[in-house]
């Protein structure tokens, strides 16, 4: 029996132990590049093509900022899924919804009326947080939202803001928390249609595509390259989750920091020249031989 014992593990591990592969030389590259920035960072790669990955502090929380709106969109997806919501349905604003900041939607009059597709647009597409927090309600509020991320195994990834018993993570963390890991794989499961659904992935896929803010990560990627994302960003944190298309396969990764010391709001605060250094660092890595010249430096200028 006992010299059948180890094969049989061997055996029983092995699509585990070999699922993923580090990339070691692509490790050296971020972790030099990491240890020039000053302040805490993670950092998770994926090549889709391979499995082969990186990871820097891939498994520490972080604030999400507006990244839990990946999130927010699954529950609305899971609603959408089950005709409890209709893509285009019509809704009507009141002056209650309103979220102070500059928001496209917070500048509705009281009855004005939206389609729900609109909303999703301008959670994802401009960030818009009174757009955000309202489907945030549609979907079944935040503890929905978390019980679909924990079914689909995410243990760290929860919606904080306005939900019950977060109120201490909420605190600390803000209106969402993350791992950079945890936020890969979430888009990794969209891309793959394996949560929700394949249908609701696909438009997840396609909505995640139209991101207005696209001068910081998404700048240091050619334009004909399609790329799902979402960004977040809140004084002391700056963090971004991308899929990105690329000719060789695709790769998703994410960077996500906090406690930044440079909390300025201007094209070159460290946290997204970093963001912009290693999007182009990975694109060259990935797409070697591929003739691009970005439009806008990772100073931001």
């Amino acid at each position: 029996m006992k010299k059948f014992f180890l094969p049989l593990i061997v055996i029983f591990l092995s699509p585990f132990l070999f699922a993923q592969k580090k990339d070691l030389r692509l490790q050296k590259k971020v972790e030099s590049l990491l240890n020039e920035f000053p302040d805490p960072a993670g950092v998770y790669v994926k090549c889709l093509r391979n499995g082969n990955v990186i990871s820097i502090n891939a498994d520490t929380i972080f604030p999400t900022a507006s990244m839990i709106k990946i999130p927010i969109l699954t529950g609305v997806l899971d609603k959408l899924d089950k005709n409890e919501l209709q893509y285009h349905q019509e809704l009507v604003y009141k002056d209650s919804l309103h979220y102070a900041g500059v928001d496209i939607l917070g500048s509705f009059k009281q009855d004005e009326k939206i389609e729900l597709s609109k909303l999703i647009m301008l959670m994802l597409t401009m960030s818009d947080n009174t757009a955000s927090l309202w489907l945030q309600s549609l979907a079944g509020g935040g503890s929905r939202i978390n019980e679909i991320l924990d079914s689909a195994g995410f243990i760290h990834t929860r919606v904080n803001s306005r939900t019950i018993g977060r109120e201490e993570n909420r605190n600390v963390y803000g209106w969402g928390q993350t791992t950079p890991k945890e936020m890969v794989s979430l888009m990794e499961k969209i891309y793959l249609g394996e949560i929700i659904s394949k249908d609701a992935c696909s438009m997840m896929l396609r909505l995640l595509g139209r991101n207005y803010w696209d001068e910081i990560a998404n700048s240091q990627i050619p334009p004909e390259i399609f790329v799902a994302s979402k960004g977040g960003a809140v004084n002391e944190s700056r963090s971004e989750t991308l899929l990105v298309m690329a000719t060789n396969g695709p790769y998703i990764f994410c960077v996500a920091t906090k406690n930044l010391q440079d909390q300025s709001w201007d094209p070159g605060n460290k946290g997204w020249v970093f963001a912009r250094k290693l999007s182009r660092l990975l694109w060259n890595y990935f797409e070697p031989r591929y003739d691009w010249k970005p439009y806008l430096s990772v100073d931001g200028k």
